[in-house]
């Protein structure tokens, strides 16, 4: 749980004369031990806050100098009247909070919550100290990591190390936070060194491999290197875990060096280590590990191999200190790393280029998740759940007594050591799964859980004098709790290695994973669940049977990769325009048992994409949200350009109605550490938290917003003073043509002839008039307006554009016969062209009424919701939306949509991508429209002609500035400048004016017009 680096820590000097000093005024605590171990919590408080704190670390009591203090005894919150037992104070400002419990409080872990409540309501606090007068915990930034000490047997390099972290000279001096960067620092720069060596190493070693065995395939032999290389790690990190002798490697190599009488090869002497680790050996003290990673396999062991190989490249890595620099988790973003590069080793072996900005995990949707995210999901699925049984079996967050005679319980202490064994029991049968599991982040963050849990309970049993307290916790816990599915069988390989690296101990054999973490496709292969569970009974069905699922499901859209919805299409959960992660969510659900928890971090638009409209049934009607958590702009994975959310979810039937927490990220320029105080809740105006509702008979079939109960109330009034709304036909997309300009895709096919910005489909001025169109050819071809013409309220009549406007009759190869010109062009893209409709017909041409006449265009993606008003023949392509209907008035509704109200009622009803708003048809057909008669909209239209007329004569005056300018007349230029700031005056003035009006229509209070102002601050 260590925060720091041990060799970063080495790096910072102090005073040593003070610390010596500090250390003799440490035995004075050291010899009252054993009285304080008889000590209640409340009377030695302030002892030892004196005796610790004041004597040995520099601060100064309140009660010693009340003028001059950095150290106060039971400080009261700032938000209420509740109080820590402790707070340092740096510059007047509380920066620490100190909780202490007696000696009779063995695990601190039922303390830190509370600890951290209080942390929260200290705005300056950064820092969390726990103490049961034995242990003592000095928590940085986050809740889970924190550095210990054992007071009662510290030596003095510990406390040399304490007084470094925690003296009163080095809080004053950010000491911690200094060693924590240069800490993370130190993390980074040995995690690409070691990757950049072993990645060199294992390159090295599959091209030596494929020179030296030409009789196996590529893809058989890049399969053994990694097999090898699996090997090679495990010994690294077992020659400097005390698993195997230290030195190992140096061992191997000096063995095959001194040889005297034989002839082996490196890799003779390296298989005779493998076979000793697989099954023991007394004379080389290897005890057996098995496990599967070291069995027999003889096509590995036919292999030819150079012996320089295996030499200086392995000593290179066994340099490395793997004992306390490379922790599980750097191996683990090695490991991520190195399922990338052997996608490019494959690739070169397929003879393919190879771009890692696409490789196939990208392509996959397959993202590594940080350790603070699997963290957040383990401790708020798998943690959440113990700790309600915990509370359940009555054995929760308070302290176990101590029985007085152990061999003689009363009826109550027996009562609670039988709760302790069944909590055992429980824990043992938890089944978590991760169906995604790639190497394996989330299971490992389970398992950290689990064995820290376990070791808990079991100093629980041994309190209450349990004799058989002790047991094989990682066995336990791989055997019984662990499950993980992944599609690709290197990273199932790679999730075993670091539960193996994780859990192993000397003398202790490795687990059997290979039933427990499979290689299969998680949404094809249903009947793997029913293997891994080893209910004897393969049936596709899937099982309830799981406790919690967790991780981070792949994320692919089905037009960037089909093949990946190959056999899914027939899914009751199969709709158009989803995403794969969708059908994971659904499975989730179907996988756990009843109340249950499902924790997934993916993509955050799920709530309101249209393709994920079953999902989000399929939600309502088995799920119950626990928690959404956004992050909006805020990238997590900072390779993947994806707007993320977790979900806490467990599977009920009581959920008709009911809240959960929302929580959003507002500032997406915040960083790491900022997240994980997000996730830890700590007030802040770059997060927002918050209660939702949920009410499935209203939400069902609908996109789902969550907003406060404030909003809520204030949205429903906004609804019911509604009585209009657009029906399914007075609504279109615009025309969908994949191909409408030359881009390098398309330009690496077609050749150098062609250029980026040739118009396909659409064409440019210059090349509308270079065809020589016949007047029929020119019917054929329509005006085009992008958002260079069309702006809020008014477009602009004059194209840049045309579209080759060809609907799904022109599938007919004879069609364009009549049209050469046209058909000359689009022969030359024949190539390229993916229309349902090709050879000539666009993809999606819509019905061309849309375009003509009378109507309100309005964009799909914008800051701010923009509506445009046109009654002139007007294409545009499916970045828009439509609305066309003779039910109301277009100018009167021009002026509605493009309103401050409707804005507000999109941004919490409508669909939102962190801070762009996508207003598709969906959020159009839903939008509260007050239609009111035709003589109150008078006033409205008379504004919107204004505004229209206005900004037409904005267009047509700024050629005329230019004019002036360039003539140098000065006169006209003023006058020019002021005409045009009178004009923009009026479109500012008269848009204020219908917010006005349209506050007014809906009947908004002057606190609720605040709240929908706000939203513009």
């Amino acid at each position: 749980m260590s925060i720091f680096q041990n060799s970063v820590l080495k790096t910072f000097k102090q005073d040593e004369k003070l610390v010596a000093l500090r250390w003799a005024a440490f035995q004075n605590y050291k010899a009252k031990i054993e009285a304080i171990k008889d000590f209640k919590e409340e009377e030695y408080q302030d002892g030892f806050l004196k005796d610790i704190f004041e004597s040995c670390l520099g601060y100064t009591l309140k009660t010693t100098n009340p003028s001059s203090f950095n150290l106060e005894r039971e400080k009261k919150n700032e938000t209420d009247s509740k109080k820590a037992d402790g707070v340092i104070y740096l510059n007047s400002e509380i920066i620490a909070v100190i909780e202490l419990k007696d000696t009779k409080t063995k695990n601190l872990d039922r303390v830190q919550q509370q600890a951290f409540w209080y942390l929260t309501q200290h705005t300056k606090a950064k820092y969390v100290i726990i103490s049961n007068f034995d242990e003592l915990r000095f928590y940085f930034d986050k809740s889970t990591s924190y550095e210990s000490f054992s007071l009662f047997n510290l030596s003095y390099d510990d406390f040399s190390k304490l007084h470094l972290l925690l003296s009163f000279e080095n809080i004053k001096d950010e000491t911690a936070l200094k060693i924590k960067e240069k800490s993370n620092s130190f993390e980074q720069d040995i995690s690409k060194k070691l990757y950049k060596d072993f990645s060199h190493f294992r390159t090295l070693l599959f091209e030596n491999i494929v020179k030296n065995n030409p009789n196996i395939d590529k893809q058989t032999l890049l399969r053994l290197t990694q097999k090898l290389c699996d090997r090679i790690i495990f010994i690294l990190f077992a020659e400097d875990r005390d698993l195997l002798r230290a030195n190992t490697i140096k061992e191997i190599r000096d063995e095959f060096i001194n040889q005297k009488f034989t002839n082996y090869k490196l890799y003779d002497i390296y298989k005779f280590y493998f076979e000793a680790i697989s099954q023991g050996n007394d004379k080389l003290q290897i005890p057996k590990y098995n496990g599967g990673l070291f069995a027999v396999d003889e096509l590995l062991d036919s292999l030819i191999i150079d012996d320089f190989i295996l030499d200086e490249n392995v000593q290179i890595l066994s340099n490395y200190d793997f004992a306390s620099e490379i922790s599980v988790n750097i191996l683990g973003h090695i490991f991520e790393q190195s399922l990338t590069d052997l996608e490019e080793l494959q690739a070169n072996i397929d003879n393919v280029n190879f771009d890692k900005t696409k490789s196939k995990r990208k392509k996959d949707g397959v993202f590594y998740t940080p350790e603070y995210i699997t963290r957040y999901i383990v401790e708020n699925t798998l943690g959440k759940m113990c700790l309600e049984k915990r509370e359940e079996l009555q054995i929760g967050s308070q302290t176990l007594i101590s029985p007085s005679n152990p061999k003689k319980l009363t009826k109550q202490e027996q009562q609670t050591k039988d709760n302790l064994q069944e909590y055992k029991n429980w824990l043992l049968n938890l089944k978590i799964l991760d169906p995604a599991c790639g190497s394996g982040a989330f299971l490992n963050q389970a398992l950290e859980y689990l064995i820290n849990e376990h070791k808990n309970l079991q100093n629980d049993l041994a309190l209450m004098g349990d004799l058989f307290a002790s047991y094989m916790v990682e066995e336990e816990i791989l055997e019984h709790n662990l499950y993980g599915v992944d599609i690709n069988e290197d990273a199932v390989e790679i999730a075993k290695l670091s539960l193996w690296l994780r859990t192993a101990k000397r003398g202790r054999a490795l687990t059997k994973l290979a039933d427990k973490i499979v290689c299969a496709n998680t949404l094809l292969d249903t009947h793997i669940f029913s293997e891994i569970l080893g209910t004897g009974t393969l049936v596709p069905a899937l099982p309830s049977e799981f406790d919690i699922v967790i991780g981070n499901p792949p994320y692919i859209k089905e037009y960037t990769n089909k093949s990946a919805f190959d056999g899914l299409r027939e899914s009751p959960y199969y709709q158009g325009k989803m995403d794969l992660w969708y059908f994971f969510g659904c499975q989730a659900l179907d996988l756990i048992k009843e109340n249950g928890l499902i924790g997934f971090i993916a993509p955050n638009n799920w709530i309101s994409n249209a393709g994920a409209s079953k999902f989000r049934n399929k939600v309502l009607e088995d799920g119950k949200l626990l928690e959404f958590i956004d992050f909006g702009d805020f990238k997590v994975f900072e390779d993947a350009g994806i707007q993320t959310m977790i979900y806490i979810m467990t599977k009920s039937k009581d959920n008709l109605k009911y809240k959960f927490k929302v929580s959003r990220v507002l500032d997406k320029n915040i960083n790491h550490d900022e997240a994980i105080y997000f996730l830890n809740t700590m007030k802040n105006d770059k997060f927002q938290f918050f209660i939702s509702n949920i009410d499935k008979n209203i939400m069902k079939d609908k996109i789902l917003n969550f907003s406060n109960q404030e909003v809520e109330i204030f949205l429903e009034k906004i609804f019911n003073k509604s009585n209009f709304t657009f029906e399914k036909n007075e609504i279109a997309q615009g025309i969908v043509s994949p191909q409408d300009f030359v881009n390098q895709t398309s330009k690496n096919i077609l050749g150098d002839n062609f250029n980026i910005g040739d118009g396909i489909f659409n064409l440019s001025l210059e090349e509308y008039s270079s065809f020589n169109l016949s007047n029929e050819e020119k019917d054929l071809i329509k005006p085009f307006y992008t958002t260079n013409e069309l702006e809020k309220y008014w477009g602009d009549k004059i194209n840049n554009l045309w579209v080759i406007y060809t609907n799904s009759s022109f599938k007919n190869p004879n069609s364009l016969d009549n049209y050469p010109n046209i058909k000359n062009h689009l022969d030359k893209f024949q190539e390229i062209i993916t229309s349902d409709n090709k050879p000539y017909g666009l993809h999606r041409s819509r019905d061309e009424r849309f375009f003509k006449n009378e109507k309100i265009i309005s964009l799909r993606k914008c800051k701010t919701p923009t509506f445009t008003y046109t009654n002139f023949d007007c294409y545009v392509s499916q970045t828009y939306f439509v609305i066309q209907t003779n039910r109301v008035d277009l100018r009167y509704l021009t002026s509605l949509l493009n309103s401050k109200l409707i804005a507000f009622w999109l941004k919490y009803k409508g669909k939102m991508q962190g801070d762009i708003f996508q207003v598709d048809k969906e959020p159009l057909l839903n939008l509260p429209i007050l239609k009111i008669d035709e003589e109150s909209q008078k006033p409205f239209i008379k504004l919107v002609d204004e505004i229209l007329e206005s900004k037409q004569k904005i267009k047509d005056y700024k050629p005329l500035l230019d004019e002036a300018i360039k003539t140098n007349n000065f006169d006209r230029e003023i006058a020019l400048k002021k005409e045009l700031e009178n004009l923009e005056n009026i479109c500012t003035t008269n848009e204020k004016t219908i917010d006005q009006m349209v506050y007014k229509l809906y009947d908004l209070t002057p606190d609720e017009i605040k709240i929908v102002e706000s939203i513009y601050e």
